[in-house]
């Protein structure tokens, strides 16, 4: 279909071919299945044959459907339904055709047969059931037409769903010292907006971090995913001349200066006509999961289909990437996955594993990228050509929300106890340089970050900079107690 149409679409997930001999086999490449019947699946060059093959085989394509609709006459698809009116392939071609586009077909309501639903939950996440009687369908779909970004349910997720983070996540907490949790707490708030801030190669002002510091802290108390309260976001994280005061006016991207006339694109976002639907959906999207408590959907699979469904929109002309972190911590805060008054460093691993990071974002950008056409003038201001919004309401967020849950797992399991562990060390070795020498704080504090960055020791420069009232034996006796403190296995 998508040949035959010529649809302009991104690439489906799986596609089916059949072999004039030979056995049904499967295989994956590129992060894409490849299907080969045997000569009895072959089915006529028609429609109503290809979209049932389609919706048995291939899956819910949302934008490949999408883009076909506009091709086709509702004549043609009312066709296909009467053929089997109450077929659920049929019945699901009818709903999705008129879900997509807006348009009643001239059929009549069915009145009668069983409720059928319209994802596969054992296949895609689904999001809670809208039954409708026109079709006598329950509707699964996460979002609405605006943005409805699918995931499907793979052995990743059963895996990570399995060991059960969140528990185990406060299993940790809960044997920390109440007092070294608080600086923990503390500690791990900045690592994050640090974290954050760098994977987009900014060092942030002192009184930027502090905003971001506390919309972290506040990720758990209200609901960020309306357009009033991420603009406020943006104007607070952003420095004050690129504050945005609605959604972008202009057509953005992401490009890499190659020499003074050419620039590389990577990746380009929605055209600004098209950002209020785009984040109307996403909105609706995160409502409609978090009033209802879906627990068919986890925490990181809802978390990643906002904060990427955001991402990929760039509706703002600054602060998009730190945004997008920060909402990965609010959706997961908010549905309970987060401790109460705690953060994950995610963004600490995203930077550890950038390639990865990067990776996932370009899943999307790249078999966008060739689908679009665009031209920059001198002042590298782009034009897009063609309507390109549903290029974007209907991602596969599955590689997302893999890469989210790798990143949440190795916080938890990796990141987290290391955090945990070094400030209990490091707290040991406090007690312990002050049982030798009882400084004030701010010198103790100094003397121990300045060992800290030079393996255990004090440097001659240091030491008569900033320490030249200690003696030779004290010294020797700090860096002796400083080593067994910070010793890995040395018991709290």
């Amino acid at each position: 279909m998508i040949d035959a149409y010529g649809l302009n679409v991104l690439p489906p997930r799986r596609e089916s071919f059949v072999t004039e001999r030979g056995i049904r086999r499967t295989w994956e490449e590129s992060g894409r299945v490849r299907e080969v019947f045997s000569p009895p699946y072959a089915r006529p060059d028609r429609l109503d044959e290809q979209l049932v093959f389609a919706l048995k085989y291939d899956g819910t394509e949302l934008g490949v459907l999408a883009a076909l609709f506009q091709k086709v006459s509702a004549l043609d698809i009312a066709e296909t339904v009467r053929s089997k009116p109450t077929g659920k392939y049929a019945r699901r071609v009818w709903f999705l055709y008129e879900w997509l586009t807006g348009e009643r077909l001239d059929l009549p309501d069915l009145n009668q047969g069983n409720y059928i639903e319209l994802l596969d939950s054992d296949v895609y996440y689904t999001g809670p059931v809208q039954p409708v009687a026109r079709q006598r369908m329950n509707n699964n779909l996460l979002g609405k037409a605006q943005f409805c970004p699918t995931v499907r349910r793979t052995e990743r997720f059963r895996v990570f769903d399995a060991a059960q983070w969140d528990q185990v996540c406060r299993e940790q907490m809960a044997g920390v010292p109440e007092a070294v949790l608080r600086r923990a707490v503390s500690y791990l708030f900045l690592k994050e907006t640090c974290s954050s801030f760098e994977i987009e190669h900014e060092t942030p002002t002192a009184s930027r971090a502090e905003r971001f510091v506390a919309a972290l802290v506040s990720a758990d108390s209200e609901n960020y995913v309306t357009k009033s309260r991420l603009l406020a976001l943006q104007n607070e994280i952003v420095e004050p001349r690129f504050r945005d005061d609605d959604f972008r006016p202009d057509q953005n991207y992401i490009g890499q200066t190659t020499g003074y006339t050419e620039q590389k694109i990577h990746c380009v976002f929605p055209p600004p006509d098209q950002v209020p639907g785009l984040m109307a959906g996403i909105e609706h999207l995160h409502r409609r999961l978090e009033t209802s408590l879906w627990p068919q959907i986890p925490a990181v699979v809802h978390a990643a289909a906002v904060s990427f469904g955001f991402v990929f929109t760039h509706p703002f002309s600054d602060g998009n990437g730190r945004i997008h972190r920060f909402l990965i911590h609010h959706v997961l805060a908010r549905r309970g996955f987060t401790p109460e008054g705690l953060i994950l460093p995610v963004s600490a691993v995203m930077l550890d594993q950038q390639p990865a990071y990067d990776a996932t974002l370009e899943a999307f950008s790249r078999p966008l990228l060739e689908l679009i056409d665009y031209t920059l003038d001198d002042a590298g201001r782009m034009t897009v050509s063609g309507d390109t919004g549903a290029l974007y309401r209907f991602p596969d967020l599955t590689p997302q929300a893999e890469t989210l849950a790798d990143f949440v797992e190795q916080t938890v399991s990796q990141s987290m106890p290391q955090e945990i562990h070094f400030l209990l060390r490091y707290d040991r070795a406090r007690t312990a340089v002050r049982d030798i020498v009882d400084m004030p704080d701010r010198l103790l504090d100094l003397l121990l970050r300045l060992m800290g960055q030079q393996g255990g020791t004090l440097s001659a420069r240091n030491r008569a900079k900033h320490f030249d009232m200690l003696t030779d034996s004290e010294i020797a006796r700090i860096e002796a107690a400083f080593a067994a403190a910070m010793q890995a296995d040395a018991q709290p």
